[in-house]
């Protein structure tokens, strides 16, 4: 049961446009849906969770209209919104069979048997009788989980999951999300990059509502092989390097800020080639490069020397200016503003 997504599209009352004509063809298994905060991400998961309309458009799960047969989507779908809320005074069974009644398993015993199975899934058997508002936030988190596979979805939901789980949480986490992309369609919307590389088969990335990128992340990572450099830049030269080239991300480091750039040839000869990774494709198409997945990787260059200016013509000396720089003189200290004048000067 695959779902497609076409031309689906969201402007809120405030002008702002939440999704501009996102279109997607989603099969099993898991699907990164990566972008920043404010991205649109989060609207369009409310809107295949039919709890949101879209203004136009139109979203396919197999037979099933999600946009107008809310109720057919419901019975398949299952949800994690990014927060959501429990009574704290009530146990993680009590809760969870509380869910499973209001899912339509009206059968007791059905229903005690559900519960039972979800609690062992999600590796809360043992904290079944213990008050939800004494949970970690991993263990909110998986006890989310268990409340969105009520029912056996085909369509599984889950916004933002991770944000705010430590390390341990986290892992034991995407471990439960990897065996459900088994058999549904998972969607993963997330800002962390490593929650998608680490998981997903497939991707896109969003941003002010549209979609930047659809790929299989590892191809996306071999589209940028051989076109990103690097090379550590002193913190107050920075700027000048971000005006002069194509940076694609920033790390400090020692001391030091690691640069890279986007290119078919290094820079120069001081720069140095790395391995891509998603990182380097999420911030590439953030920073509006396009990425051709299907493209095969350029035929990699041998290091260019420096650039090196011929003198210049004798002259009278004159003030420098930003024009008078070369293309690769952004290392060069720029040169000093004079003095402003006293008063007795002028």
């Amino acid at each position: 049961m695959n779902l497609v997504i076409t031309q689906l599209s969201k402007t809120y009352p405030n002008g702002v446009h939440a999704l501009r004509g996102v279109s997607l063809a989603i099969q099993p298994g898991m699907f990164g849906l990566l972008g920043p905060n404010g991205a649109g991400k989060s609207t369009l998961m409310r809107i295949l969770a039919t709890l949101q309309e879209a203004d136009f458009g139109e979203a396919r799960l197999g037979g099933i209209d999600v946009l107008r047969d809310k109720e057919s989507v419901r019975r398949t779908l299952g949800y994690l919104p990014q927060e959501f809320g429990v009574y704290p005074g009530t146990t993680a069974a009590e809760m969870l069979d509380h869910f499973a009644l209001l899912k339509g398993i009206t059968a007791k015993g059905e229903r005690r048997d559900t519960v039972a199975a979800l609690l062992r899934q999600t590796n809360l058997w043992d904290a079944r009788a213990r008050r939800l508002d004494s949970f970690s936030g991993g263990m909110r988190q998986r006890f989310g989980i268990a409340v969105a596979l009520i029912g056996d979805p085909r369509l599984i939901i889950v916004d933002e999951p991770t944000a705010g789980l430590d390390p341990a949480e986290r892992a034991r986490f995407l471990n439960l999300l990897s065996e459900l992309g088994e058999r549904a369609v998972v969607i993963l919307s997330t800002h962390i990059v490593e929650d998608v590389s680490e998981l997903c088969t497939r991707m896109a990335i969003i941003d002010r509502g549209s979609i930047r990128l659809a790929a299989e992340p590892m191809q996306a990572v071999e589209a940028l092989r051989g076109r990103v450099w690097r090379r550590g830049v002193e913190r107050a030269l920075l700027p000048r390097v971000e005006e002069a080239l194509p940076v694609i991300s920033t790390t400090l480091v020692g001391g030091r800020t690691l640069v890279h750039v986007y290119g078919d040839a290094p820079p120069d000869s001081t720069w140095e080639p790395v391995e891509p990774d998603l990182k380097d494709v999420y911030f590439t198409v953030m920073k509006g490069i396009e990425v051709h997945p299907e493209a095969a990787a350029p035929v990699p260059h041998e290091p260019l020397p420096p650039l090196v200016l011929p003198p210049p013509i004798a002259r009278e000396p004159e003030p420098p200016t930003a024009d008078d720089r070369g293309p690769t003189d952004w290392f060069a200290p720029r040169p000093a503003e004079p003095p402003p004048l006293r008063g007795a000067d002028r």
